[in-house]
């Protein structure tokens, strides 16, 4: 609890303490009123101070506003003809519960986000060229700088483990539980903790550039990208507070005018008292204060279970999504290649030339290729190195013409070759105009790709789709494997983008589309909500896609729809019983039915209520 809450805390018990104790005093006139306006001004002085300022800013239609005119009504009726100010009083201090309520609601949410926050390293222990370390600030580390990271201490910058063996815990930014086991060659991510080794981490990224800068900006920015609830309950609040002051006034005004007119009975003070019950009933602080606080609460509970998602609109969207479509490799694969066969005259000089011209990528096929031929490779014997986008690379390799790709890439150099039909992703290599031969690699499906697919038919999506830039029997083989409806291999970037509009036109729902690499930007930002894998996944990717999954498990896709459905369902929960309640004590307020007390509850009871249901959109780890 904060120092605010508590000295609010603290104002509402003197308050409620002072006027039980009036209700024993036998005291009347102006002495009964002094007594009652001490714990009226201990308990409501903000909200006056509020209201005033609202009204010098010429924006007084607000909560503060209807507090203060509905209490002081009852303040002014109690003058004038009742003598009593309780009403008036417990009005102002049940409020303040409310209030009370609703800011430890949202502290509640903001502490279980700050646990995620908490991954903010404060220092890197960077290693000087004497081999001495020294205690810096993250954002002074360059790239390609060697740092020292110490049991217990968060990793504070993305590199490569040159030295050492951990585990590490990465709970905070993936959502799982078990710790990592990381050897001396590996990936380590900023943000995770160190929890057994001592290890030196050689640098890939500056801070600002880093898994746990990306991380952060994402969920601290997440609020300002509001959903249609949202912008539907501000653009709802500013007009409908004037026009219930103007209906009180109105209420208090008209009707007692008009019997006056026609001769029947004008009691002015009921009419008036009509008009304040109305006031308090029609303060909008529920819907106002609980439909934020509920996509608050669902991104805060996303984001602890390692699904980053980017604004309360891309959560209302992913609520209806119908169709998902996937990329292939890094997706559903795991993006690990391995060369299961090398086909040619001269093997080892097929790899070997291969490998050279694969030698400045770091695609994973690439990466397979090198990895395989293990031997250090001359930078000097490379140059001249062309990317050829849905083709592969063409590169100078000692002086000679080398491609190696796919089979269009042979056939547009004029080379006649015999297509591999295999269920694997192949190499063509040529060098001066002369074939080579060929290089197999398959690529790994994820334990959990078929799980994954039936889990998200289960949470409502009706129809699931790949595109691949593979060839169309490698990845129709991991279409059928893993249990997806429609599959479109041998796509460019472009390509994908044509057909992901092709299977938007005359959609109903959103469209997910899920990916990782640099050439599934386009389509990520093309999708209604783009998924992008933040583990392995590009910087590209990630900068595109609406939502992020932190431990690339394709599993977290049908959690962060079920996470969405249930922070949806309890925002019009809190709408639909809202309206009712107020709806209901209106028409009643406006008869004479209901009284300050009634009042009471559908104002200050319905937020509590409210807010209490939108704190489980925090709850999500059993969705």
């Amino acid at each position: 609890m904060t120092k605010k809450q508590k000295k609010n805390l603290i104002r509402i018990i003197i308050s409620a303490v002072l006027l039980i104790a009036l209700h024993f005093i036998p005291v009347a006139g102006i002495l009964r009123f002094v007594l009652y306006m001490i714990p009226y001004v201990i308990v409501g002085y903000d909200i006056l101070i509020k209201a005033w300022k609202g009204i010098k800013n010429r924006q007084p239609f607000d909560e503060c506003f209807l507090m203060v005119v509905a209490t002081l009504g009852a303040i002014a009726l109690g003058i004038w003809s009742t003598g009593d100010y309780v009403e008036a009083v417990a009005v102002m201090l049940f409020y303040q519960i409310g209030e009370w309520f609703q800011s430890y609601a949202v502290g509640k949410s903001r502490r279980n986000i700050s646990a995620l926050m908490d991954i903010r390293p404060d220092y890197a222990n960077l290693i000087g060229e004497d081999g001495q370390t020294e205690e810096v600030d993250p954002d002074e580390v360059e790239i390609g700088s060697l740092i020292l990271v110490q049991p217990g201490e968060k990793v504070p910058i993305d590199g490569i483990i040159t030295e050492g063996d951990t585990s590490v815990d990465t709970s905070a930014l993936t959502g799982e539980s078990v710790p990592r086991t990381l050897h001396a060659g590996e990936e380590i991510i900023s943000g995770s903790i160190n929890l057994t080794g001592v290890i030196k981490v050689r640098t890939t990224k500056e801070f600002g550039e880093s898994t746990v800068s990306k991380v952060l900006d994402l969920v601290e920015n997440a609020s300002s990208r509001k959903s249609k609830s949202e912008n539907f309950i501000s653009k709802f609040a500013r007009y409908y507070t004037p026009v219930v002051v103007y209906s009180a006034l109105f209420l208090a005004i008209v009707p007692p005018l008009f019997l006056l007119v026609t001769g029947g009975k004008a009691d002015f003070g009921d009419w008036v008292y009509r008009a304040l019950t109305f006031l308090v009933i029609s303060c909008p602080c529920a819907l106002v204060i609980s439909i934020p606080l509920s996509f608050f609460a669902g991104i805060g509970g996303a984001s602890k279970e390692g699904v980053l998602v980017k604004g309360s609109n891309y959560l209302e969207a992913l609520s209806e999504a119908s169709v998902c479509v996937f990329d292939k490799t890094g997706t559903l694969t795991k993006g690990v290649f391995e060369v299961v066969s090398i086909n040619g005259d001269d093997p080892d000089k097929l790899l070997e030339t291969a490998a050279y011209a694969e030698k400045h990528s770091s695609h994973p096929i690439a990466l397979s290729v090198k990895r395989k031929y293990g031997k250090e490779l001359d930078a000097h014997e490379v140059s001249d190195v062309e990317e050829i986008t849905g083709r592969g690379i063409h590169a100078k390799v000692d002086g000679r013409d080398v491609y190696a790709g796919n089979i269009k890439l042979m056939q547009e150099n004029g080379l006649n070759v015999t297509e591999d039909r295999s269920p694997a992703t192949v190499i063509y290599v040529s060098c001066d105009g002369t074939y080579l031969g060929s290089i197999s690699i398959s690529d790994v499906v994820k334990d959990t790709s078929k799980e994954a697919i039936a889990r998200i038919r289960q949470a409502g999506v009706r129809k699931t789709v790949m595109l691949s830039g593979d060839r169309k029997n490698v990845a129709e083989e991991v279409s059928k494997s893993v249990g997806i409806d429609e599959c479109h291999a041998e796509l460019l970037p472009e390509d994908k983008v044509t057909e992901l509009e092709k299977i938007m036109d005359g959609l109903s729902g959103k469209l997910v589309y899920v990916g990782d690499g640099v050439n599934d930007a386009p389509v990520l930002s093309r999708a209604d909500i783009g998924i992008a894998m933040g583990a392995l996944g590009s910087d590209a990717a990630i900068e595109a896609a609406d939502v992020v999954l932190m431990d690339d498990d394709p599993m977290k896709i049908s959690k962060a729809i079920r996470i969405s459905k249930k922070c949806i369902r309890i925002v019009n929960e809190n709408i639909y019983f809202a309206i009712g309640v107020k709806v209901l004590c209106l028409i009643l307020g406006a008869l004479g039915i209901a009284n300050m007390w009634l009042a009471i509850f559908a104002d200050v009871g319905v937020m509590v209520i409210a807010v209490i249901n939108a704190i489980r959109a925090l709850f999500v780890k059993n969705v």
